[in-house]
This record gives C-alpha cells, sequence and structure tokens, in this order.
C-alpha cells in the first residue's frame, strides 16, 4: 500500500466546556474517497476546518506526504494542495462566473485566459460551465459547479467536499460522482462528508466514524448497510419512523392559482401555484435549491401578502394576513434557514421560544411577557425533542446546527398546528435527529394536522409523504400519490418535466 497522503495522528481541539476532536488518528490515501461520518455535534467540522487551516490543533500531528503539514490559514492550505468545497456557496450572484472563480484563487490568470482554463477543465471533468454566465442566473447545481471548478484549477491533492449533493437532483448526484471517481482515479484523495449514507456507500471505500469527538470506527462502507453506519455513529439501535394507518379528513388549506413576483431580481417568480392540503395529509413538495421554495413558504407562511382568495385555510382567505394573524388560526411555518430566520441567533432559547410561541401559548398577557411561562415553554421543547443544550437561557447560535434545527421544529409542533409548513426539516442533521423529526412530523398529522413538507431530501420526501409534488423554476407540478414512484421519475419532475408521461422516463429529453 503506498504512502498516506495525509496522515493525522492524536489532533485535539478543546473548546470552553466542550472538547470538540479528542485524540483523533487516521490517515487518507492518494486516490482514495474517504468518508467522515459522525452525528451533529462529533467533531466533523472542527476536525476539516483544522485540516483547511481555519483552526489550529491544540496538540497532535498533521502529515502531508511524509512532511509536518501545520497550515495557519487557508492560502497556507492550498498551498499544499488541499482544497475544500464548503456546504454553503460562498459566491458573488452579480458577478459572472469567471470573476468569482478569481476571487477565489490565490494567484488567478488574466481573465481571457482564466475563461479558457474555466471552459477546458469544466468540461474535462463532465461539469461544464459557461465563464461568461452570471451567477445569480445559474441553478444550485450550476453553482456548486463554480466551486468544485474553482478548486480543480489549482490542482489539489486532497479535496474535502461538505454535504455536497443537498441542492442536486438524482442525475446532478450522478454526474457529481463520476467527476469524483475521475479525480480519484487521477490520484486525487477525497474526503467526504455527508449525511446521505446510501451515497457514502456508492462513493466511498474507507469510512472514520467520529462520536462526541473521537474515532469510535473504521470500516469499508460498501460492506456495511445504511442502518448499519447509522448505527456506528449513534451508538444505538436506530429508530425506524412509523405512521399510523389512518385516512385523509376535511380540507384545511386550499392554494389557488398563486403567483408571486421575487422579492429581488435573484429570487424566483411563483406561477399559477395550485393545490388542497387535507387534514391528517402529509404533502411532500421536492425541488432543487432556488426554485421557489422561500418564496412559496413565504407565501403560506404570511411573511409575503398575496389575493387574499389564493391561500384559504378552512373556507377562509388568508392571503392577506401576516404572519401572527395566521399562527393565531393554526398555521404554522419553519423555515429553511436557521439562523436569522427560524431564530434569532444573539438571544436566548427562551427569547426564540417567545418569539413565535407567544400566541398560541399566551406567554404575555396585557403587554407584559410572563418569562417563566416562556422559559417552561423552551423547557417543553427541549425535552421533548432532545435538544443538547446546558439550558433555556443559552444563546440559540451556540447551538449546533442540528440542535437548533430540532429545536425550531419542536417549538412550532408542540403549538399544535392545524396546517404545518416546514421547509428542509433535517437539512443538515444527522441520522437520529432526522427520524425524530420526521416521526414527530408523522405524529403530528396523526393527530389531524395537515403538513407541507418542501425538502431537497428525496428520501425523506418518500417516507413520509402522502402525496408528491414537484417545484421547478415557480411551477408546482400536479400532487401526485406518492407511492410508487421511482427516484428517476422524481428527479425528471424536478427537473422540469411536469407535462411528460413520467412513467416513461426514458422517453424524455431533459
Amino acid at each position: 500500500m503506498a504512502d498516506a497522503y495525509l496522515a493525522i495522528e492524536g489532533l485535539t481541539k478543546a473548546y470552553p466546556g466542550v472538547v470538540a476532536n479528542d485524540d483523533v488518528s487516521f490517515d487518507i490515501m492518494p486516490g482514495q474517497v474517504h468518508a467522515l461520518l459522525g452525528e451533529n455535534g462529533a467533531g466533523k467540522s472542527t476536525l476539516v476546518k483544522m485540516i483547511y487551516g481555519l483552526v489550529k490543533p491544540d496538540s497532535g500531528t498533521m502529515r502531508v506526504n511524509g512532511e509536518l503539514y501545520e497550515p495557519a490559514t487557508p492560502h497556507a492550505a492550498r498551498a499544499s494542495g488541499v482544497a475544500m468545497v464548503f456546504q454553503h456557496f460562498s459566491l458573488f450572484d452579480a458577478l459572472d462566473v469567471a470573476e468569482n472563480i478569481a476571487l477565489g484563487m490565490d494567484n488567478p490568470p488574466p481573465m481571457r485566459e482564466l475563461a479558457a482554463r474555466i471552459t477546458e477543465v469544466s468540461h474535462a471533468y463532465g461539469l461544464p460551465l459557461d465563464p461568461a454566465r452570471r451567477v445569480g442566473d445559474l441553478s444550485a447545481g450550476e453553482r456548486q459547479r463554480v466551486e468544485i471548478i474553482r478548486c480543480l484549477l489549482q490542482n489539489p491533492k486532497l479535496l474535502i467536499m461538505d454535504e455536497p449533493t443537498s441542492v442536486l437532483t438524482p442525475q446532478e448526484v450522478d454526474i457529481l460522482f463520476e467527476t469524483l471517481r475521475k479525480l480519484s482515479e487521477e490520484g486525487t484523495a477525497i474526503l467526504y462528508i455527508s449525511h446521505k449514507l446510501d451515497e457514502i456507500r456508492a462513493l466511498c471505500e474507507e469510512a472514520t466514524v467520529l462520536r462526541l469527538g473521537k474515532v469510535v470506527g473504521e470500516c469499508d462502507p460498501r460492506e456495511k448497510s445504511a442502518r448499519e453506519l447509522a448505527e456506528m455513529m449513534v451508538g444505538e439501535t436506530l429508530h425506524t419512523p412509523e405512521r399510523e394507518a389512518g385516512e385523509t379528513g376535511e380540507v384545511l388549506l386550499e392554494v389557488t392559482k398563486l403567483s408571486l413576483a421575487p422579492a429581488n431580481q435573484f429570487g424566483t417568480r411563483l406561477k399559477e401555484v395550485s393545490f388542497t392540503l387535507r387534514a391528517g395529509e402529509v404533502l411532500g413538495i421536492a425541488g432543487v435549491a432556488g426554485n421557489g421554495q422561500d418564496e412559496l413558504l413565504a407565501a403560506l407562511s404570511g411573511e409575503r401578502r398575496t389575493a387574499a382568495d389564493a391561500v384559504r385555510l378552512k373556507g377562509d382567505g388568508i392571503g392577506r394576513l401576516g404572519p401572527n394573524a395566521r399562527r393565531s388560526r393554526g398555521l404554522l411555518a419553519a423555515p429553511e434557514e436557521r439562523l436569522g430566520h427560524a431564530a434569532a441567533p444573539e438571544m436566548s432559547l427562551t427569547e426564540n421560544a417567545l418569539l413565535t410561541g407567544d400566541i398560541r401559548e399566551k406567554l404575555s398577557k396585557n403587554g407584559f411577557v410572563g418569562w417563566k411561562k416562556a422559559r417552561e415553554f423552551a423547557a417543553r421543547v427541549i425535552e421533548a425533542f432532545d435538544v443538547r443544550t446546558p439550558g433555556t437561557e443559552t444563546a440559540a447560535g451556540a447551538l449546533s446546527g442540528g440542535n437548533l434545527q430540532k429545536f425550531v421544529i419542536g417549538r412550532e409542533i408542540l403549538q399544535r398546528p392545524d396546517v404545518f409548513v416546514v421547509n428542509q426539516p433535517t437539512w443538515g442533521v444527522d441520522a437520529s435527529a432526522a427520524a425524530a423529526i420526521r416521526q414527530a412530523i408523522l405524529d403530528l398529522s396523526a393527530r389531524g394536522a395537515g403538513v407541507v413538507v418542501i425538502s431537497q431530501d428525496l428520501d425523506e420526501l418518500m417516507e413520509i409523504s402522502d402525496n408528491f409534488a414537484a417545484l421547478n423554476e415557480g411551477t408546482l407540478a400536479p400532487p401526485r400519490p406518492a407511492k410508487g414512484l421511482t427516484v428517476d421519475e422524481i428527479g425528471l419532475m424536478m427537473g422540469g418535466a411536469h407535462d411528460m408521461d413520467v412513467a416513461h422516463p426514458e422517453e424524455a429529453h431533459v
């Protein structure tokens, strides 16, 4: 076996009150696709930040090709052949592809030469890009191509990828995997982080599992089931969400020819969106990021106003009502962006519980906040949804992403909505937390609520949805029963094949 490209020995990093990484050791070989697995808070983010020069370890060593590797900055990491594609894009919508790539390079060539290189490299790796296109006009999948090509132009020997498929259709995932396999064949090592365990099994040949900052196992993921991998991560038997069989009831929510201009020039216009939602029904809406999901949630939650009768709740037109008025009538919503939209990062969990729970939980009276009741409500959310936090007065921004997501979802579900609209309910959370959130959604529908789940996770939608629709460029395909749909059919619907017979996807040209 060849020598390791990256050898990690005893890396430790502690913050006040928590040891993020505790004596972590493992090797990544040249050309190896190596998975890094762990539940939220396991230490994955801290570890890759140390590899990429964003965080300095307290102790331990890293070696690249046998030489001591101590990157003080990402610039130093890139100079050593380490590149990283982050989960959240760092692109400027108003600039074109070439300009964005130049900004992310340490020594960019002249723009004409760079444009030619972008065209050449992007086509060579099956990720074609037009260097002159404005990034604001690109799909989410194309934006990810920009991030990847920016890394590839610097000839990395180790490519770190953090949740790279969260914004891709199944067809785009296949293209990405072909690219990564080609890079692997050329000798590039890939460190791959994802909560999608079936992807890990399909792509990776080695996996290191972290739990509470420590390495708890290594394996060949191709020899494990997704459930076995998940149980290695959490250290216990994984609960599979179950739903009670039951019939749907009366129509709770009617959306009729809902059209809405985008909030800004890079948003998506909603075009005559129509659907109905019944009591006890879970309606799953799929779509690649940037196809109108945020606009749809804003129109349903009351953040954006519409024609009164475009949105009807239990027969009453509510399109012109704001969020609080809709909440009082039983329609609650949880947006995709946790920090800054669903929760205020500098405010405590008690204060964040008050922000949306005031009306239905009666947390204030005559203009005065009942802080005791607010704390009790926050504590109920923390207990019911197993939110790992020191207490109710902890700032929302101090929680890990997965724990904040559990708090946000729990805060709305415990208010007993008649209709619950949620965008990306398990985005970025581990298998155990995702199962708990999905079970809570199914339990809510079993109690007679109607639930609209907007998600890019197709496995999630097929697991919990009664009916399924796809959103593409602001247009919603007619909902159809989820049972019997294939991933290929769903992928074509997400790509805009609304008017075709998706029962025969091989006849489609998308």
